[in-house]
């Protein structure tokens, strides 16, 4: 007996089925008989395998598993279920393997039919061998399960073997097995063999249509299935799909949506697969429109409970932007799975709403729904953002326990880049360094970090390392390098990296490589050479070049050039307020405040304001931000008590404001009390009244640092003996006792 009969919580029938005439021992009884014993009608209920379990335990109670028609319903349960719904291939193994009898044909074939569903579908062709070695042969319904094993899979040789045996066996023109050795060389990118196949049925259904159109469109040729999907002499909803599906997965977006569209006009009903494809259309070509449409087909059909639909729905919203419908679906979704939390998390990240999108996860984490890969690659670049180095560091110990995350290139760059842009250069070279071997984005990654930091030597000695040992850069490493030199002021290196680049490796700048060499050499008051770079470029400048020599021209009080400048930026840009800002602050350094005035008085005209600073800090795994003046946080009486006390010992330490940084024409006081309010400032001193002494700071600006809160920080440094990391628009400072990494060049 393979299991004792005591462990089952199941009540035996109350009276014994009695067959009559009186059966012989391993002799079958009437098929009803056995299809209606209660102890079998038990199966239809079943959902998981310890049921399952029990129900075989009756049978044997009972005396049915002496027969081949009960064990065979037993090993179809377990062998076609999916594992969610109570199913194992094992279990229906070792029912197998207990029979005393040479099992029959059908059930040989439900168990090559159960290996070919599964993980392992080779195993489906070890079953056939060992079926026919035992003398059983097969049948028009083994076949199809057998080529489906092969398709794909790295069996072809086998499959095509399968295919001598169809024509051995005289069953080439059965409708099922046609259309399984279509989908078999087709899956397998034997475009040929398939069409061959398709071309000698006498009996074309919308099957083997639909199987040839799904193969043109793996391989590529949409034309061809196109063409193909024309000669359908009735089409079905399955033919219908397949053409959507092979538009969508060739990137004919419009395409798809058209089919779907002439789909609707031949009155052809629209199933949940159809759905799917429309949706990843609308999703991909931004048509809201047709996607509304399809979320009230949804509600009309009553298919709201349907997961999969809901999530392509879910996903269609986030990447069309509308978040807040999105928002309302997912709030909607009772039990959702991590496809749901990943959608919605990565269209929030995707539309810059970072801090949303680190709430959500940390819902998700409170909701026991498990994070995969694809949740981290969503939330790192949230953490990356917003400076969130204490849910970076909770995300990498989680890769620990869970992944592999070292030998995902995604993951340990996206590792490498949260490190480096949180603040912790150190963390993101230990990630470098248990990297083996190194792809060329790692290299990337730590390269641009170690440079956005201010250590140029160790940026440019780890791209002479990445040469050294046979890694060959491309356009991506060039601009990390030549912004290395842009944060060091190495205007020689910059211009030999530049040449090597073009001459060596042959790449063709691109604006950001031509941003690089124009921001140096701006900083550096190279007007001239900068120029002259800007008109030999094949691009036009973009808005980012122009600004950074709008920075150039204040740095260096070039007013005439700015103004030539700041009108080529309006010309590209005229509904950007940045420029006009730049142009305000370069008339604000000389001193000329009408022209301030005239220029802020133009930006209030149309309508534009300036983009407000903003800072941020992580306390406690929470992002906390501030604005200039802000008083809206919950602990605002201390933060500015603190700020008062931070401003009287940098009076006593010889801190004088530099005025000049405030660009309105208003007096001294005014000035300075507008420079202790600004948003760094404030994220500052709540650092400060909320972490332990001797505790590092870390704060991330949305703008660049101003001097005076740069001159400020770093006496704050000092005065508080904390080290303080500010990451601005441009680069990382680095304060400590008194004094900042950047060496006040930045």
């Amino acid at each position: 007996m393979l299991f004792s009969s005591s462990s089952s919580s199941l009540s035996p029938p109350s009276s014994p089925i009695i067959f009559s005439p009186p059966l012989k021992p391993n002799s079958e009884p009437p098929y009803e008989l056995l299809k209606t014993h209660p102890s079998l009608s038990l199966l239809s209920k079943c959902k998981n395998i310890q049921t399952l379990k029990q129900i075989h335990s009756q049978t044997i109670k009972t005396g049915l598993h002496n027969f081949q028609f009960t064990l065979s319903r037993l090993i179809e349960f377990c062998a076609v279920s999916s594992p969610s719904n109570g199913g194992d291939l094992s279990y229906a193994l070792s029912i197998f393997e207990s029979m005393e009898e040479q099992p029959k044909l059908f059930i040989w074939n439900t168990m090559i039919r159960g290996y070919s569903l599964s993980s392992s579908p080779e195993l489906a062709i070890q079953f056939y061998i060992r079926m026919l070695v035992s003398g059983i042969e097969p049948n028009s319904y083994t076949f199809p399960f057998l080529l489906k094993s092969c398709s794909g899979g790295g069996q072809f040789q086998e499959g095509k073997q399968i295919h001598s045996h169809v024509l051995k066996m005289g069953l080439e023109t059965d409708l099922f097995i046609h259309t399984s050795l279509i989908n078999m060389y087709a899956r397998n990118g034997e475009l040929v063999d398939a069409r061959l196949v398709f071309d000698k049925s006498c009996h074309r259904d919308v099957v083997s249509f639909t199987a040839m159109i799904t193969g043109y469109a793996s391989g590529g040729y949409l034309d061809d299935a196109r063409r193909l999907f024309d000669e359908i002499p009735v089409r079905d909803v399955v033919s219908w799909n397949a053409i959507i599906a092979a538009s969508v997965q060739s990137g004919k977006f419009e395409e798809a949506l058209s089919s779907f569209k002439d789909m609707l006009k031949g009155k052809v009903k629209p199933n949940e697969s159809t759905m799917i494809s429309v949706l990843s259309a609308c999703a991909h070509s931004s048509s809201l429109e047709i996607g509304n449409w399809v979320g009230s087909w949804i509600e009309d059909n009553g298919l709201g409970s349907n997961l999969r639909l809901v999530n392509a729905l879910l996903n269609m919203y986030c990447k069309c932007g509308d978040l807040e419908k999105a928002r309302l679906l997912f709030d909607g979704i009772s039990r959702k799975d991590c496809v749901s939390w990943n959608i919605v998390i990565g269209g929030y990240t995707h539309m810059g709403q970072y801090k949303e999108a680190l709430y959500l996860f940390q819902q998700m984490q409170r909701s026991g729904e498990e994070p995969n890969e694809v949740t981290i690659l969503s939330i790192l670049p949230a953490c990356t953002y917003l400076g969130a180095l204490e849910t970076g560091i909770w995300i990498h110990a989680y890769l620990d326990r869970h992944f592999k995350w070292y030998t995902n290139t995604s993951l340990s760059t996206s590792l490498i880049d949260m490190y480096a842009k949180c603040g912790s250069i150190q963390s993101a070279e230990q990630v470098f360094d248990s990297i083996n071997p190194k792809g060329l984005a790692s290299w990337n990654a730590i390269i641009s970090g170690l440079a956005m930091h201010g250590l140029v030597d160790s940026s440019l000695e780890l791209f002479s390392k990445m040469v050294d040992e046979g890694t060959e850069p491309n356009d991506i490493t060039f601009i990390a390098v030549l912004s290395s030199c842009s944060h060091g002021g190495l205007v020689e290196q910059a211009r030999q990296y530049f040449h090597s680049m073009v001459n060596d490796y042959k790449i063709s700048p691109k604006l950001q490589h031509y941003g690089c060499m124009i921001d140096l050499l701006g900083r550096a008051g190279l007007f001239h050479e900068a120029d002259s770079l800007i008109k030999s470029m094949e691009m036009k400048p973009d808005a980012a070049i122009l600004s950074s020599m709008l920075g150039a021209c204040k740095l260096h009080g070039k007013v005439e050039l700015a103004e030539v400048i700041s009108d080529k930026l309006f010309e590209l840009e005229p509904d950007n307020p940045g420029g006009y800002v730049q142009l305000s602050n370069v008339y604000a350094a000389a001193g000329r405040w009408e022209d301030v005035a005239r220029i802020r008085t133009r930006l209030n005209d149309r309508g534009m304001k300036k983009v407000p600073g903003c800072s941020s800090i992580e306390v406690n795994s929470v992002v906390h931000e501030f604005l200039v003046d802000d008083k809206t946080h919950p602990r605002s009486k201390e933060i500015y008590t603190m700020l008062e006390e931070v401003d009287n010992l940098l009076e006593l330490a010889g801190h004088k404001p530099d005025t000049s940084e405030v660009l309105y024409d208003i007096g001294e006081k005014q000035k300075e009390g507008a420079l202790c309010y600004h948003s760094e400032r404030l994220a500052i001193a709540f650092g400060l009244i909320s972490t332990r002494p001797g505790t590092t700071i870390r704060i991330v600006k949305n703008l660049r640092v101003c001097g005076n809160c740069h001159s400020a920080t770093k006496l704050i440094s000092k005065i508080f003996q904390r080290d303080i990391i500010a990451r601005d628009r441009n680069r990382f400072h680095h304060f400590r006792d008194g004094s900042c990494s950047c060496k006040d060049y930045w």
